[in-house]
């Protein structure tokens, strides 16, 4: 699909740097890390997280709304009411039959689950709310949106992992280059941080274990990284064919000029030692953009801070890169968001394609010696053409996306 020309033409997030796109761009740049202790972890081995702060779903929604949403769904509506305002879209005038929604998450709604099994276990089954299923299955990130928004164009929700938000995008773009569509809402959500989940993934060792030091414990690229912090929260696009946007007199804010995928087919939860899956997607995003490595600017990286997944990750970089872009990982920021990771970080890489302006990685002290990948550890201006922004998930699953300027 090389050539294809699609539109950012509206931004809206929904971060542990704050709720809207302005809050959460200014914790990157100022390289804010978002960790603390969570008291809803206090009896769990990792207590800390990146929540979002000040999220009031009540006043958002409404609290007849919010009361009958799992907070993913809470998370995607706010953020895709931002976008869709930025975008200078009005849903009550939209053809709906011609808007889409491609969303992406990697659990739908775990806290709605804990929830209904403990009521389930201390007052029987009789007293498990009906609501139980239409709140959490994963579909209702996308259904609900369509809901609010009266989008009734092809609507679907993608689960590849932490790269769900990524995939989402690239799938997106493919419905408006086959005229499925002429605008969609792309993105991703997540509302992973339970005690079950999060005792899930520190049995894994995949957490960092520093509740000494939350603010301190998301260090992607660092050398004594220790894991990731789990975090939450939304990013949602608004997409449209670049010559529908400009006819409509809309300010294209940057443009997803490729798009790339692959799997390992290698282990549950660990890359490819080499990091094959990760090289394939992110050369396949660049053939798709007609891009060369030397295009490439700036690169929003998966960058977990996790010991393995951040050597080989960048590994893959310094082979498809060997000019040096300027590397950033936000997750040193928002810690790491899991099926929404991707699309909060196709955001910031529009930001930065947008402004010139690449964010720091929060907390790097010393780059990993085993890495030679140039890192930002300041904001840094620099004209930015072409940038990527690269996404990984469990499965193996990779997704990266080439992101121009407009």
């Amino acid at each position: 699909m090389s050539g294809i020309d699609v539109a950012v033409t509206g931004l809206g997030l929904v971060t542990p740097g704050g709720v809207g796109v302005g809050p959460s761009w200014a914790a990157v740049c100022a390289g804010r890390p978002a960790a603390a202790l969570d008291p809803a972890l206090k009896d769990n081995v990792v207590r800390i997280s990146c929540r979002v702060p000040g999220f009031d779903a009540d006043e958002l929604l409404g609290a007849r709304r919010a009361h009958r949403l799992d907070p993913f769904v809470r998370f995607a509506l706010v953020a895709a009411r931002e976008a869709i305002a930025d975008a200078g879209l009005d849903p009550r005038t939209w053809d709906g039959a011609r808007v889409g929604v491609v969303l992406g998450c990697a659990d739908g709604g775990p806290g709605t689950v804990e929830a209904q099994h403990h009521v389930l276990r201390e007052r029987g089954a009789a007293k498990v709310s009906p609501l139980l299923l239409p709140m959490q299955l994963p579909n209702m990130l996308a259904g609900q949106t369509a809901m609010e928004f009266g989008a009734t164009g092809p609507n679907l929700v993608v689960a590849t992992a932490c790269a769900s938000g990524t995939t989402a995008i690239g799938t997106a773009r493919d419905l408006l280059a086959l005229d499925r569509c002429d605008i969609v809402l792309a993105g991703g959500s997540e509302a992973m941080v339970t005690p079950l989940v999060m005792a899930g993934f520190a049995q894994m060792g995949a957490l960092s274990g520093r509740s000494d030091d939350p603010a301190a414990a998301s260090r992607p690229f660092d050398a004594d990284r220790d894991g990731f912090v789990a975090g939450e929260g939304a990013g949602v696009l608004v997409l449209e064919r670049t010559a529908d946007a400009r006819a409509r007199g809309a300010g294209v804010r940057a443009r997803i000029a490729g798009y790339g995928a692959s799997a390992d087919a290698h282990h549950m939860t660990r890359p490819h030692p080499e990091g094959a899956g990760i090289e394939q997607a992110l050369r396949a995003a660049l053939a798709d953009a007609d891009a060369t490595p030397a295009d490439v600017r700036h690169i929003n990286a998966h960058g977990t801070s996790t010991p393995l997944n951040d050597l080989v990750e960048a590994a893959a970089i310094d082979r498809v890169l060997p000019d040096g872009p300027l590397v950033t990982s936000t997750k040193g920021v928002t810690g790491h968001l899991l099926g929404a990771a991707g699309a909060v970080e196709a955001v910031f890489s529009v930001l930065a394609v947008e402004q010139g302006l690449v964010p720091p990685t929060a907390n790097l002290d010393r780059l990993d010696p085993r890495m030679d990948i140039e890192v930002a550890d300041a904001p840094t201006r620099t004209p930015v053409e072409l940038a990527l922004s690269n996404s990984c998930g469990f499965g193996g699953q990779n997704a990266t996306l080439a992101i121009a300027r407009a």
